[in-house]
């Protein structure tokens, strides 16, 4: 039983609710020296719990929808489809987990005030709307975006201000670099999985465009955030440090040959974590390149001064 519940949260996913967090937060620390680890905690399991909500919601409803059949579906299978867990049993635990993102995010509130109550808000409102209610979103062309904006964007945004108190426009560009990685995992799995969802009225971004356009989307979203790294030093001040993400260009290279390569079949399940654990490498290593090279930067205005 406990194998199925693991196979529905989808942990190889899960770090891309955690990479904006640490992002934000290492880049407020940039600006106040200071960090609240116990916002940073209760961001990263309200972030997690969200993710798992929604992909608990979506194993339900795609099957209550007819878009999962176990005899034609390429992907890892889903639990509710094979039998393996009733499609109650795992939108109670959905709910469980949107319940416990909302208690989690009242103290998150607390300390940040209603900015925080309408990003909590949209959030776990997005989380149910992904596959929920008469249009849902992953049967759009505007998946890819919401999870750019929601696991980008607003996560990094979110994760600085209730560290500083302020909304900047480098932190905004650090959510779009970790966004758009995040983003190209939807279309791995969309476009792996597009023949079926054509067929079952899923009418997602690359069901419209098609593979040759898929293809290019992927390498977009995988390479621009390494043409905006040159730009976030000017605001954040760590230097030549901020370049340590250009160690997994090389990486980046290697996924995109394998999307153009690779056949849309069960080969693009192992590229769809490659490309979440690439978005993970890339998130912590701008991480480390804010924090080591403001404490260098720190280190060498205090010798300056003596």
């Amino acid at each position: 039983m406990l194998s199925y519940w693991v196979t529905a949260v989808r942990p190889k996913t899960l770090s891309i609710a955690i990479v904006p967090v640490l992002v934000g937060s290492a880049l407020a620390w940039t600006q106040t020296n200071s960090l609240n680890w116990l916002v940073i905690v209760a961001a990263l399991v309200g972030a997690t719990l969200i993710q798992v909500g929604t992909n608990l919601h979506n194993d339900a409803a795609d099957f209550e929808k007819g878009a999962d059949d176990p005899k034609t579906r390429v992907g890892p299978p889903r639990v509710t489809s094979q039998g393996w867990l009733s499609a109650a049993q795992v939108r109670r635990a959905a709910l469980i987990c949107f319940t416990l993102a909302g208690l989690v995010g009242g103290y998150l509130i607390w300390v940040g005030g209603w900015p925080i109550l309408a990003v909590g808000v949209a959030s776990i409102a997005a989380g149910m709307a992904y596959t929920g209610g008469p249009r849902p979103i992953a049967y759009t062309a505007l998946g890819e975006f919401f999870v750019f904006l929601f696991f980008g964007l607003v996560a990094v945004v979110g994760s600085y201000y209730l560290q500083t108190g302020k909304m900047t426009w480098s932190a905004s560009l650090a959510g779009v670099m970790v966004g758009m990685p995040a983003a190209a995992v939807l279309v791995v799995n969309n476009y792996r999985d597009l023949e079926n969802d054509r067929r079952v009225g899923k009418n997602t971004l690359a069901v419209r465009i098609g593979r040759r356009a898929s293809q290019a989307e992927y390498a977009l979203l995988m390479l621009l955030p390494f043409l905006l790294l040159p730009i976030l030093p000017i605001a954040a001040g760590s230097g030549w440090w901020l370049a340590l993400p250009v160690a997994v260009f090389p990486w980046a290279l290697a996924l995109i040959r394998r999307f153009r390569s690779d056949s849309p079949g069960p080969l693009f399940n192992h590229l769809l974590a490659s490309t979440a654990k690439f978005q993970l490498g890339f998130g912590l290593l701008l991480c480390m390149g804010l924090l080591i090279g403001h404490g260098t930067e720190g280190v060498a205005a205090m010798s300056a001064a003596r």
